[in-house]
């Protein structure tokens, strides 16, 4: 006999690819709860036919969030059980399931996780870049001045960056990138765990010089490499002085010399340049 669940949120991690992926606990769960919120309840019933379970499905995403948020937490304050899935992966993650998950949280809902797939860490995991410290930034806003903004204050980000990101936008976010981080090092992950799965590691102009020859397929996750710590200079004041005062002479403004000499020695701008005014 099964065991009866009391009214609650159960947060089930799907497959992002190979439906082997299903752990025992995620079956289970989704054979005893009351009915399933997806987000696309089309993708949901294949993975359900293919577990060979019958369960209501009930529509959940961003464009009707709070309506039918409401419904399904209703049924679950009467004391249904509820798993809330997403396409692919974790539920919450880059995903509308946050919203269900806060309202129920604010109504004293017991909420749960089984964990499961994530395509931000399992890319990670294959980049070979530092994974002890990083920032999930997930998809770029289209609003050009947005994602200008976005990239510019992740510039002097340390800790390596994640990002998702659809084929037909992938070129204009590799040539953003590139123009706001520099050349630095990239691992491109695609079709993670499904027949095509393919990682890459370039650097962003190698990147960009691929996928101009070879046009992107696939959903797609890029990790970046985080900016290095600029060096403490041990070089003397004055000797940065006059690297800047020969840019200058070559033709440079007083701002891009104190800014070229600044990069390469890690001399501090603001000091430099009060230093230069004053001769």
């Amino acid at each position: 006999m099964s065991m009866q669940m009391p009214g609650m949120l159960y947060l089930v991690a799907t497959p992002i690819g190979n439906l082997g992926d299903i752990s025992l606990r995620a079956i289970e769960t989704l054979r005893q709860v009351d009915f399933i919120a997806a987000e696309d309840t089309r993708v949901t019933l294949k993975l359900l036919n293919f577990l060979e379970i019958k369960k209501q499905l009930v529509s959940f995403h961003e464009h009707s969030s709070r309506e039918s948020g409401e419904k399904i937490l209703t049924r679950i304050l009467n004391g249904e059980s509820c798993a809330l899935v997403t396409d692919a992966g974790m539920p919450c993650i880059s995903d509308p399931g946050e919203d269900i998950t806060r309202m129920c949280g604010e109504a004293g809902v017991t909420i749960t996780v089984i964990p499961g797939p994530c395509a931000a860490v399992t890319a990670l995991a294959l980049s070979g870049l530092p994974s002890g410290r990083f920032v999930f930034e997930g998809f770029l806003s289209t609003a050009r001045k947005s994602r200008f903004e976005r990239l510019e204050e992740l510039k002097t980000e340390e800790r390596t960056m994640i990002f998702y990101e659809a084929p037909h936008k992938l070129m204009r976010t590799l040539h953003d990138m590139l123009n706001a981080f520099g050349d630095r090092r990239v691992s491109i992950s695609r079709e993670l765990t499904k027949l095509f799965e393919e990682t890459r590691r370039f650097t962003l102009s190698e990147a960009v010089s691929h996928f101009e020859e070879s046009p992107p397929r696939g959903e797609f996750v890029l990790i970046i490499e985080g900016t290095q710590k600029s060096p403490v200079s041990t070089l003397p004041i004055n000797d940065a002085v006059s690297m800047t005062k020969k840019y200058i002479e070559s033709g440079l403004s007083v701002k891009d010399a104190v800014k070229t000499v600044a990069e390469q020695t890690g001399v501090s701008k603001n000091t430099l340049y009060n230093a230069v005014i004053k001769e």
